[in-house]
């Protein structure tokens, strides 16, 4: 065991390759099914949508997938992010646990983002694609594809969550800078952000409205514009087990081996781009590491939703796929976490949390304040609300060591800081928070607008 506190890899240990996770689900995957006709989707009507490169990435089995020269080159910008043993916090906890994170804030966007946005930038530009569009929560996910667009020349329009669009201008400013044009979704803009308005002018928005915009301004471009996703769908996930990757190398240096892996999930990239590669020493090596995904209360798919098929998006014009949902139809309640309220899971973390080789726990808004805090005033990083969920849990983790003596190793995706979070913080020092939790009922209700999918046996 070293006594290091920082584990830094050299840009010659940066990833030459992408893991993709399936080629070894132990589970087969579901079909990906047409919006309109139920039936499983073809590589032309995605590619309305996605360059063929990345269709191709995403029903790939192949084991690893080379990262392109120019993708790597950008990476060395901040990669490898380093990763950190948590001294002062164990100290603070008086827990025999080790605690170590994973910090992907150190990228320019300030999270784990533009792992994959560089990917979809080049991949869209190699393929002669003029402009992207996308939608964003937070605005993690659109600062970075709003860098890589930058870097790669091509324009981006942001159909941002509304209440997020208020309650993080610096985000949506950051985008502006990069030269993206960002939107408060619903908006006028689309046909369908007008039909939201028409119905509740002062709707909050939601992920999956804000997707809905961003595939139909693409769906209806003839070809100028492709939509971007941040998250679920499994190109996403490969690129993001860099993370992952370069964590397994790090832990060798620390001479330990993680007993459990956490990562915060809302669709569910970086907790597969710290998870999947560790998952993989379970599936093909033999380890025993427990994979531990943490959701909001407010957002419980997991924990709550019900694993069928649903559509990505709430205007039924994305793919359906299968996956832990709350309904397409769901409206999060206006929690922080901007980036973890999506209805739906990513279709192989449920599958993999549906067969029993992840676990799953939500946390409550208040109890994942606390952790942030306890977390910046040991280690001094302010995280991101989405991440301080993997906190609360790592935490959690270290007091139930301390309760059995148990010498634990815990590593957790610190996916963002929280520097843009200020108002979240604010409320939360000035006791204006609240916890939420979803109703089971709400979910009930929301399955009856599920798609009638009857596939043939």
């Amino acid at each position: 065991m070293s006594e290091l506190t920082r584990f830094l890899l050299s840009e010659s240990d940066l990833p030459k390759y992408w893991y993709n996770i399936n080629a070894d689900m132990p589970v087969p995957p579901a079909p990906v099914l047409h919006p309109q006709t139920l039936e499983p989707v073809t590589p032309d009507f995605l590619s309305v949508l996605f360059p063929m490169e990345l269709i191709l990435q995403e029903i790939s089995t192949e084991r690893y997938i080379e990262i392109p020269d120019e993708v790597r080159e950008i990476y060395k910008l901040y990669r490898p992010t380093p990763l950190i043993r948590a001294r002062r916090l164990e100290k603070a906890l008086q827990t025999p646990a080790h605690i170590y994170y994973k910090y992907e804030g150190a990228s320019p966007a300030g999270s784990h983002k533009p792992n994959t946005a560089i990917a979809q930038a080049y991949y869209n530009k190699v393929a002669g694609t003029h402009a992207l569009t996308t939608e964003t929560g937070a605005g993690q996910w659109g600062s970075a594809l709003a860098l890589a667009c930058n870097f790669f020349d091509l324009d981006l329009e942001v159909y941002m969550v509304k209440v997020s669009y208020y309650q993080k201008p610096y985000r949506r400013i950051m985008m502006e800078s990069y030269g993206a044009k960002v939107y408060a979704s619903p908006t006028d803009q689309t046909q369908f952000g007008r039909s939201i308005l028409e119905k509740d002018p002062n709707s909050n928005g939601s992920l999956g409205i804000a997707i809905s915009e961003a595939v139909e301004v693409a769906a209806t471009s003839g070809g100028k514009k492709k939509y971007s996703l941040g998250s679920v769908l499994n190109h996403v996930l490969l690129h993001q087990t860099v993370i992952g990757e370069e964590a397994l190398k790090q832990m060798d240096m620390a001479g330990e081996y993680p007993d459990v892996v956490i990562g915060c999930v809302g669709g569910g990239s970086n907790f597969a781009g710290i998870a999947f590669p560790f998952l993989r020493m379970n599936l093909l090596e033999g380890k025993k590491t427990r994979i531990v995904a943490v959701e909001p209360a407010a957002t419980p798919s997991l924990t709550k939703g019900v694993y069928t098929f649903d559509y990505g998006d709430t205007a039924r014009m994305a793919p359906i796929v299968k996956m832990h949902t709350l309904g397409h139809t769901f409206m999060p309640a206006p929690i922080h976490a901007g980036g973890l309220r999506y209805h739906g899971m990513a279709p192989t973390v449920s599958a993999l949390y549906d067969a029993g080789y992840i676990d799953a726990v939500a946390v409550k808004q208040l109890a994942t304040f606390e952790a942030a805090l306890q977390f910046a005033r040991a280690e001094g990083i302010i995280p991101a609300p989405e991440s301080a969920h993997a906190i609360r849990a790592a935490i959690d983790e270290a007091l139930d060591a301390r309760e059995k003596g148990d010498k634990r190793v815990i590593l957790f995706n610190l996916s963002g800081h929280g520097n843009f979070d200020m108002s979240a913080y604010q409320a939360y020092l000035e006791g204006k928070l609240e916890d939420y939790s979803y109703p089971e009922e709400e979910v009930k209700k929301a399955m009856e607008y599920l798609p009638q999918v009857q596939l043939a046996s």
